[in-house]
């Protein structure tokens, strides 16, 4: 197992909804446990990942840029687009660009990236549904919440991508993503890949903890693609995925009590693990060898 010192921020935000915190004072708090953060306590991955991630964020990467930037034309808030005006960003002009924005805290693009991030925002205000749930004169975007779980008493987080101001009826919360491929069957593999029903199930706990919506509350995942003609395609979860979602998340969350409380974060085990074949190589084996 792998023992490592706890860090602590030294202002965790408090409970409730926060709807004027930074992004980076979100992710700063490594106190409390997000949605991502508790995909990333089970398997395939680890409580080690999940703190080393926590100890070492991530380097920005294009894809992140992209949806980043998608969500700043989309949502009206988030990092500034910066134009770094060059063929190619190999150069030693070019380099220093880049290293300038991302010390702004902005995101470099190239010019046909940012005409692609502004069809994008374009296309979703044509889709009647999309645009209905971001609606700008009835929500606002990156909200912030913080509260103690039941059970265990720590701490849990979320931020929504975009919380709607609750006029009659049931809250639903729309949630912005981008992916290659918006189909159906391309969601669905990306649902059970990412654990989006685990995101879904946190969210709606969130918002009933955060005394904003009811028991009938829904998040409905907005995917785009991000090739022309930037589709859109609205998915909700059955009762069963989110369900699922749900019983790993309190696996999860009573993980993440258990390595905060004993400063132990485990990986893969000290002991050797004992593997079969998968399903479909030993019954493909079986038949012709044994």
């Amino acid at each position: 197992m792998t023992t490592i010192a706890e860090p602590r921020a030294p202002e965790a935000p408090a409970l409730g909804l926060h709807r004027d915190l930074s992004n980076e004072a979100y992710h700063a708090d490594t106190t409390s446990l997000s949605s991502s953060g508790a995909r990333k306590l089970l398997p395939p991955s680890t409580p080690a990942k999940f703190r080393y991630e926590q100890d070492h964020p991530q380097a920005p990467t294009k894809t992140f840029d992209y949806g980043n930037a998608a969500h700043k034309l989309v949502l009206g808030n988030g990092p500034e687009l910066i134009l770094v005006d060059h063929d190619t960003w190999n150069t030693k002009a070019a380099k220093a660009e880049v290293a300038e924005a991302r010390a702004r805290g902005g995101i470099p693009l190239k010019q046909h990236e940012i005409d692609m991030v502004k069809a994008m925002a374009t296309a979703i205000r044509q889709h009647p549904l999309a645009a209905a749930l971001l609606d700008p004169d009835h929500g606002a975007p990156e909200q912030s919440g913080f509260w103690l779980d039941g059970p265990t008493g720590i701490r849990r987080r979320v931020r929504f991508d975009w919380l709607p101001s609750i006029r009659s009826g049931r809250l639903i919360i729309p949630d912005y993503k981008t992916a290659a491929d918006a189909s159906n069957d391309a969601v669905q593999k990306d649902i059970a890949k990412y654990g989006y029903n685990q995101q879904a199930a946190w969210y709606e706990e969130a918002a009933q903890a955060l005394d904003l919506g009811g028991p009938d509350t829904e998040l409905l995942l907005i995917v785009q693609e991000k090739a022309a003609p930037y589709l859109v395609n609205v998915v909700g979860f059955d009762f069963f995925s989110r369900e699922i979602g749900r019983a790993k998340n309190r696996v999860a969350i009573e993980k993440f009590a258990e390595c905060t409380a004993t400063g132990v974060w485990p990986g893969y085990g000290d002991e050797p693990n004992y593997l079969a074949l998968p399903g479909w190589a030993e019954n493909r084996d079986k038949e012709i060898y044994l």
